[in-house]
């Protein structure tokens, strides 16, 4: 029978009871008995990590949960190509997001639009326009950007034929326009 020892180099000595015991009067098991309590303490642990990371994980949505400006522009240039009436007007309100909290946004057949009032703390108009334009310049890496101005930005994505425009202006009394339009 194998006998299982935790110290190096000891010697065993049998016991009447079947067991084993070493120099350091440790008593030794068969080696199934020690592998079962491996196995179940190996179980316990394993279902003690679930339940830890389980109670770290969100359980439902918050505000602080929107979607990121990236995803929300790769989300409307994606459905520039086709028309962007598969998109509804929060599909926009990521991009706004960062940036004010009264984004209203619409679709239609050849555009998207959305105009939203700036934080107090971005700073000026022309500083939140140009905050916006960095976020488009960093999620579209393939968009050329053409036109850099206090009051206006303006990309474009692919060939003539089929462009992507993306345009950022002022609207007016303290407001953005993000308008996004397909050929």
């Amino acid at each position: 029978m194998q006998v299982a020892c935790l110290f190096a180099g000891c010697f065993r000595f049998a016991s009447p009871r079947g067991h084993e015991a070493c120099c350091f009067g440790a008593i030794h098991q068969p080696l199934s008995r020690t592998r079962a309590a491996m196995k179940t303490s190996t179980l316990f642990i394993s279902t003690l990590a679930v339940a830890s990371l389980a109670s770290l994980t969100p359980c439902r949505a918050n505000a602080d949960d929107s979607s990121s400006p990236c995803s929300s522009l790769k989300r409307i240039v994606a459905a520039a190509p086709d028309g962007f009436t598969a998109l509804s007007p929060d599909d926009g309100k990521g991009v706004a997001q960062p940036y004010g909290d009264d984004a209203q946004c619409s679709a239609a057949r050849g555009s998207y639009q959305c105009v939203w009032t700036p934080h107090r703390d971005a700073g000026s108009n022309a500083d939140a326009l140009q905050a916006v334009a960095a976020d488009i310049a960093s999620c579209l890496p393939d968009a050329t950007h053409d036109q850099n101005s206090p009051g206006r930005q303006h990309f474009y994505l692919g060939a003539p034929a089929r462009r992507t425009q993306i345009t950022l202006t002022s609207a007016g009394s303290g407001k953005l326009r993000l308008s996004v339009s397909g050929k």
